[in-house]
């Protein structure tokens, strides 16, 4: 099988992910097995990009880095783990279920102040919300 090495522009391109995110995750213990040139330049190889692909659809799920690291572990013997990862699992979809009631209050109280804003010709019920609270 081929392993394909790839330059930072080469991800940036392909998963639209910045040097300095790279760097980042690496330094946090995100990517590991790094390669190097012997001039110390990095390149990354397909499972590398497999494991880019993996955080990038995680924090799309709204999991942390901290909770991203543990599934990359939990990734690499999934029969072994599945409890975990359903209990992170569940606890994600109650703090997602949470923010969702979180917006909709919010939405509602900014439709309300867009009607009450354009009811009035004094002052702006908007800015006065905002102040008060």
């Amino acid at each position: 099988m081929e392993n394909h090495h790839y330059r930072i522009a080469d991800l940036r391109d392909i998963l639209g992910i910045t040097g300095d995110t790279l760097r980042y995750y690496e330094k946090i213990g995100l990517l590991n097995d790094i390669g190097r040139t012997p001039g110390s330049v990095r390149f990354y190889n397909d499972k590398n990009v497999s494991s880019l692909r993996f955080i990038i659809r995680a924090k799309s799920m709204d999991f942390t880095l901290d909770e991203i690291k543990q599934l990359l572990l939990f990734r690499e013997a999934p029969q072994d783990s599945r409890i975990e990862v359903q209990d992170l699992t569940r606890q994600k979809l109650k703090s997602i279920e949470n923010k969702a009631v979180e917006l909709d209050k919010l939405r509602k109280e900014l439709t309300l102040l867009l009607n009450l804003c354009g009811c009035t010709d004094k002052g702006c019920p908007i800015i006065e919300s905002i102040d008060t609270h």
